[in-house]
């Protein structure tokens, strides 16, 4: 019991370092914008929270073997697992239970993040990440799913907001794919960056801020897409992906302020279709 909890703790910690729980934020941030009561909003972004443990900690499962020969990883986090993977497999089952419990009680929508965002997690970490195109694919699925968490699936706002997001995240993907694409080649991983190459994996990122600026423009806000042009014309290079990619995912933080800022205070989408 133990070290099923420290395990869990440890991947909850080098995660929130490495900063990498955004769609916590983003399922927050909607359940804020929709003004859903104080406890719907706790409850929500708590059962978010769990669920990206769960996720991580098996995608950390999963790839024991590659973080354990990865200079980039946590080494002491790595080893303990690596050494109490039967508590690891405990640890996950447990939060499996805990939140199909808490969706049977408190919101059957909540089976839709929990089946679709952690099945989609599940299949990246066990072969999509290896897969050129899939790669892409999964985290846009994903971007969508794990949001919903902050919204009641039959809400209409809610839902469009979440497939921004979506859209988003399949940016972040693309940039981090191309990032990464000299490592993966030398380890014989093919992704959508290796099989591309980092040239027109940007090309692909940039196609895909088109859409991003595009489904904003007619279906949230035109501000918020103004905001995400911005993307479009910072500069790049082989050299500086890393800071791309962080001013990349400011610009769209920015974006998504602006529509959750007009979301909160008119309670409605702002696209050119909905006027």
């Amino acid at each position: 019991m133990l070290a099923a909890l420290r395990i869990i703790g440890s991947v909850v910690a080098y995660r929130i370092r490495k900063l990498e729980m955004a769609n916590l934020a983003g399922a927050g941030s909607i359940a804020v914008a929709l003004q859903l009561p104080i406890g719907d909003i706790v409850f929500r972004t708590a059962f978010c929270f769990v669920l990206n443990a769960l996720v991580y900690l098996n995608n950390d499962y999963i790839d024991i073997q590659i973080d354990l020969n990865s200079a980039d990883k946590d080494a002491e986090k790595s080893r303990y697992l690596a050494q109490n993977k039967r508590a690891a497999l405990h640890a996950q089952l447990g939060l499996v239970g805990l939140l199909f419990a808490a969706a049977l009680v408190y919101d059957l929508g909540l089976l839709v993040p929990l089946v679709l965002g952690g099945g989609i997690c599940w299949w990246y970490s066990a072969q999509l990440k290896h897969r050129p195109g899939w790669d892409i694919v999964a985290m846009i699925i994903w971007g969508v799913t794990m949001p919903l968490c902050g919204s009641p699936v039959t809400h209409p706002v809610g839902l469009f907001m979440a497939l921004q997001l979506g859209l988003f995240s399949g940016v972040f993907e693309t940039i981090q794919v191309m990032r990464d694409a000299d490592e993966d080649a030398e380890e014989g991983v093919r992704t959508t960056g290796v099989v591309l190459g980092k040239k027109r994996t940007h090309q692909l990122a940039r196609l895909q801020m088109l859409g991003c600026t595009a489904y904003a423009l007619l279906f949230m806000q035109p501000w918020a897409a103004g905001v995400s042009l911005f993307a479009l014309v910072l500069p790049f290079s082989d050299h500086n992906i890393e800071q791309y990619w962080t001013r990349v995912k400011l610009v769209y933080g920015v974006s998504w302020l602006v529509i959750c800022g007009w979301v909160f205070f008119y309670g409605q989408r702002a696209g050119l279709l909905n006027l």
